[in-house]
C-alpha cells in the first residue's frame, strides 16, 4: 500500500467515525476484500469506534486490526444488552477472525427425548432439534448415566427402535421383547402400560433432567399418600419405591444449598502465557449442581478479563438454555445483561459456588497442560525455565544451568562435584569431578572457590559456552564466595542462585540477588521439586567420588609405592605371601619363584636398602 493509498483508506474511515451517532450498538469492521474481520458492541458508537484510532493506542495487535480496516458499518440498537446479544448473534454468524475464538473441539453428549408417539431416552452426540427434545451437554458422562440409569430403573422407558404407532398398537401389530419379561419395560406398545401412564412418565423424565428432581420426588410422596389414603395400598408401594429411588438419586447429587433455586455461575483463568482463558460455567437448579462445563477461548487483541466474559457469557447461556435470572461472576461488570442481573458474592453460599467453578477452571487448566506436555515433554521443559526466569527475573532463558558441591571428612580426600543441567535435564557428558589441591584442612568456602576458579577459568579459555546460572548448594556464605571469584577476580555477570536448608537438613528456600533474598516458590510446586532434583544429583556425585577415593586410599599398601611394580604384582606378591610384613622377610629366591627374576630383585631391594 502506498502512502497516498494508506491516507485516502484513513481519511475514509475518519469520515465514517464522524457520522457514527452516540448510541449503544454493534460494529464490524471490513478488510480490503469487504469481509467481516472484527464485530464489537459499544454503549456508545461514537466514542467506542473513534478510539481505534487514536495515535496513543499501544496494543500492538489493536494496531495491527486498525491497518487491515478498509470499512465500516454499525447497527444501532436500543439498549445496551441488545447490542451484546447482537453482537454474539454476529460473531456466530461471521466468525470474524480478529474476534475472540472459542475453542471447542470436543463434542459432549447430550440426552435425547424423542418426539414419537411413544418416546425413547438415549444419549447423543449428534443434535437434530426435529426429533426431540435435548438436554445436555453433559461435560461429566459419569453424572449423565447416573441420570440415565435412574430414569430406567423408575420409569422403565422403552428402549427398543420400532416406529410404533397408535394405530399398530390397536391392530395387535407388535409383541412384547426380552426387556418387558425381565421387568425393564412395562410393553405400552402391546397396551400393558397406558398412552397417559406412559405421557405422564415422559413428562416427570423431562422435569427431572431439567433439574427439577426435588419437585417430581415431592410430587411423587403426595402421589403416594393420596393412594394409601384411597386404600389403594399396592399402587402405594410402587410409588414409594419410585420415591426411594428418586431420593437416593438426590442424596448423591452435590447439594449446594435449598435456598438458591436457579443461578448460572461463570468464573474465568488465564493461561501462564496470557493468550487464553478458561471460562468455567456452573449451572445450579433446585440447590443441586446440575451443569458444570469449561471453556476455552483463545485472545485475539488482549481482551481483558470482562470483555471475554461478557463474549462468553451470552453464548454459554444460549447453548445450555438458561434462563436463569441471577448470574454469579467474579467481578463487577460494567455490562448489563438482558433479563438477568450479575452478582459477585462475599461470603456465603454463593461465595462457595463462585470458588468451586474457579478450582473446576484451574483443575482444566491443569489437565489441558499435562496433556500438552505429555504429547510435547519439551513444552513442559520451557514452561519451567520460563517460570524460573520470571521467578528470579533473569535476562534471558536458563536454558544451561551449573551446580557445585564439595565433600571431604575433617579435609581429608577433599573433593568437589559440577553438574550441569541443560533445558531442565541433566546433561552427563558434562559432568566435572575436581580434586581439592591448594586447601588444606575443612575449608568448604575456600575448596568452594578453587572449583569455581579453576572451572570458568578454564572454560574462558576454551572458549565454552558459561552457564545461565549457577546453583550452589548452602544459603548466603556459599553464593558469596562464589560471587567473590566470578564477578569479583573473573569479572564474569553469570546469576548465581543458592538452596539453603533448614534445620533437619531438608532444602526450605530458593535465594538470589546482592545481598540474597528468598524468592516466593511453593516448596510443592513442580519447579522447586526440579531445583531440588539438581541439588540431590550435585550432591550425590560429589559423595560418590569422595568415596571412590576414600576406598582406593583405604586399599592402598606400600607395594604400590615401588616403581616398576603394577597391580597384577602386586596382588600376586599379596596372594602369595598374604601380608607387606611376610614379603619383607622373605629371600630373594622364593621372590624370583613367584614374580621373576626381574621384578623379583626390584622387590627385594626396596625393602633392603637400609640394610645395605
Amino acid at each position: 500500500m502506498t502512502k497516498e493509498e494508506k491516507e485516502k483508506r484513513l481519511e475514509h474511515l475518519k469520515a465514517i467515525v464522524a457520522r457514527l451517532p452516540e448510541k449503544p450498538g454493534s460494529y464490524q469492521f471490513y478488510d480490503q476484500d469487504h469481509v467481516i474481520i472484527y464485530v464489537g458492541k459499544a454503549k456508545n458508537l461514537k466514542n467506542r469506534v473513534s478510539s481505534y484510532f487514536h495515535k496513543e493506542v499501544d496494543r500492538f495487535k489493536t494496531k495491527v486490526l486498525v491497518s487491515k480496516i478498509w470499512d465500516i458499518s454499525y447497527t444501532v440498537v436500543n439498549t445496551e444488552e441488545d447490542a451484546l446479544l447482537l453482537e454474539n448473534a454476529l460473531i456466530k454468524k461471521y466468525n470474524p477472525r480478529y474476534n475472540v475464538l472459542l475453542k471447542d473441539g470436543k463434542t459432549y453428549p447430550s440426552i435425547c427425548v424423542t418426539k414419537e408417539y411413544l418416546p425413547r431416552i438415549f444419549k447423543t452426540r449428534l443434535i437434530n432439534k426435529k426429533t426431540g427434545i435435548y438436554f445436555g451437554p453433559y461435560s461429566n458422562v459419569g453424572n449423565m448415566y447416573a441420570i440415565l440409569e435412574m430414569i430406567k430403573k423408575v420409569y422403565k422407558p422403552r428402549t427398543c427402535r420400532f416406529p410404533i404407532t397408535k394405530d399398530g398398537i390397536e391392530q395387535g401389530k407388535y409383541k412384547p421383547c426380552l426387556e418387558y419379561h425381565i421387568h425393564n419395560c412395562e410393553a405400552p406398545c402391546i397396551g400393558r402400560q397406558s398412552y397417559k401412564n406412559y405421557q405422564e412418565n415422559i413428562a416427570q423424565i423431562k422435569e427431572i433432567l431439567k433439574g427439577n428432581t426435588r419437585k417430581i420426588s415431592q410430587s411423587v410422596y403426595d402421589e403416594m399418600l393420596k393412594k394409601a389414603e384411597e386404600l389403594k395400598f399396592e399402587e402405594a408401594e410402587e410409588l414409594k419405591k419410585k420415591y426411594v429411588l428418586i431420593e437416593n438419586f438426590c442424596a448423591k447429587s452435590e447439594i449446594v444449598s435449598h435456598t438458591i433455586q436457579d443461578v448460572d455461575v461463570f468464573t474465568i483463568v488465564d493461561d501462564d502465557s496470557n493468550k487464553n482463558a478458561f471460562i468455567n460455567y456452573i449451572h445450579v437448579k433446585n440447590g443441586t449442581i446440575s451443569q458444570s462445563f469449561t471453556y476455552e477461548y483463545k485472545r485475539k487483541l488482549d481482551e481483558t478479563d470482562e470483555e471475554l466474559l461478557l463474549t462468553a457469557i451470552p453464548e454459554i447461556r444460549e447453548r445450555f438454555r438458561s434462563t436463569a435470572k441471577e448470574v454469579i461472576v467474579p467481578f463487577e461488570m460494567s455490562w448489563k445483561l438482558p433479563d438477568a442481573e450479575w452478582f459477585t458474592p462475599q461470603r456465603g453460599d454463593k461465595k462457595h459456588l463462585l470458588d468451586l467453578s474457579e478450582m473446576n477452571g484451574k483443575q482444566y487448566k491443569f489437565d489441558r497442560l499435562k496433556q500438552a506436555e505429555k504429547l510435547n515433554p519439551e513444552q513442559k521443559q520451557t514452561r519451567l525455565m520460563k517460570e524460573l526466569q520470571d521467578k528470579l527475573k533473569l535476562p534471558k532463558l536458563p536454558y544451561q544451568i551449573e551446580c557445585f558441591d564439595n565433600s571431604n571428612i575433617s579435609g581429608s580426600d577433599a573433593v568437589a562435584g559440577c553438574v550441569v543441567f541443560k533445558a531442565m535435564k541433566p546433561s552427563k557428558k558434562d559432568y566435572r569431578k575436581y580434586t581439592i589441591k591448594t586447601v588444606t584442612g575443612p575449608d568448604d568456602y575456600a575448596s568452594m572457590q578453587e572449583v569455581v576458579r579453576r572451572r570458568y577459568s578454564r572454560m574462558i579459555e576454551e572458549g565454552s559456552p558459561l552457564p545461565d546460572l549457577i546453583i550452589t548448594d548452602g544459603g548466603q556464605g556459599q553464593m558469596s564466595v562464589v560471587r567473590d571469584v566470578v564477578e569479583g577476580e573473573l569479572g564474569l555477570q553469570i546469576p548465581i542462585a543458592g538452596l539453603a536448608k533448614d534445620n533437619r537438613h531438608r532444602t526450605n528456600e530458593l535465594l538470589f540477588g546482592n545481598p540474597p533474598q528468598v524468592i516466593g516458590l511453593e516448596t510443592n510446586s513442580e519447579l522447586f521439586h526440579v531445583l531440588t532434583r539438581i541439588q540431590d544429583e550435585v550432591h550425590r556425585y560429589a559423595i560418590t567420588f569422595h568415596r571412590d577415593k576414600r576406598s582406593k586410599h583405604a586399599l592402598h599398601s606400600e607395594l604400590d609405592d615401588i616403581p616398576g611394580i603394577g597391580p597384577k604384582t602386586r596382588d600376586l606378591l599379596l596372594k602369595q605371601f598374604k601380608s607387606v610384613k611376610k614379603i619383607k622377610l622373605t629371600d630373594i629366591q622364593e621372590l624370583i619363584n613367584t614374580v621373576g627374576s626381574k621384578k623379583a630383585s626390584v622387590v627385594y631391594q626396596h625393602f633392603h636398602q637400609e640394610n645395605s
